[in-house]
């Protein structure tokens, strides 16, 4: 906050007048700038060193100076990642994963404590994580429209490009095997209970 303003003073100083614009975008990045938490606190937090919170923060910042992300520019972000396809719906369900005080913008701590989950968490947790992915409604369970949401969300991320040529139903049949393995009652839900029992199923008859 103190860079931010020391930079907004030494343009009011500057001999030329700034644009009106110029003050009006400073001013709205003195009000939105935001500093993480502690970096000890962080570490005790996350499964990071003091040191990779460091660089992450480094990147985090270089893309987001305010120190916040909304869903816009966090969509834009995700895009580079798949040229072929149309991220923005998966980004869009990836954010408010993201963004779990539902608050509209991610801050460094939701990135890295997620990013903590998904690359150096327990299965217990990575599971966990996914399934609240899924449950787009946050209702605590995962329903076939929710996964058929994800699943074409996923699908149109991948682009026209994905071998082999994906039919119109095939989406649906996704979706169709998912229940089938996971609604262990039949009850046309899924609970995280059943996801994790089946997920955790997938994994010893992979290691049959």
């Amino acid at each position: 906050m103190g860079a931010v303003m020391g930079t907004f003073s030494s343009l009011q100083t500057k001999q030329r007048r700034p644009s009106k614009d110029k003050i009006e975008d400073e001013l709205e990045m003195t009000m939105v700038c935001h500093r993480p938490e502690g970096l000890e606190q962080l570490e005790a937090q996350t499964n990071f060193t003091k040191r990779e919170l460091q660089v992450l923060y480094r990147g985090f910042k270089n893309e987001c100076p305010s120190g916040v992300v909304n869903e816009e520019t966090f969509k834009q972000i995700y895009a580079q990642f798949f040229p072929h396809g149309d991220a923005s719906m998966y980004a869009h369900y990836l954010f408010h994963a993201f963004d779990t005080t539902q608050t509209g913008s991610v801050k460094f701590e939701d990135f890295v404590t997620a990013l903590s989950i998904l690359l150096r968490g327990t299965v217990h947790e990575k599971l966990r994580w996914t399934f609240n992915l899924y449950d787009i409604n946050k209702d605590g369970y995962i329903n076939k429209e929710e996964m058929m949401d994800i699943v074409k969300a996923i699908y149109d991320m991948m682009g026209k490009y994905t071998y082999p040529v994906l039919k119109e139903d095939t989406p649906r049949q996704h979706v169709d095997v998912f229940f089938q393995k996971m609604d262990k009652n039949k009850d046309g839900i899924v609970t995280l209970d059943e996801f994790l029992e089946s997920c955790q199923e997938v994994r010893r008859d992979l290691r049959a």
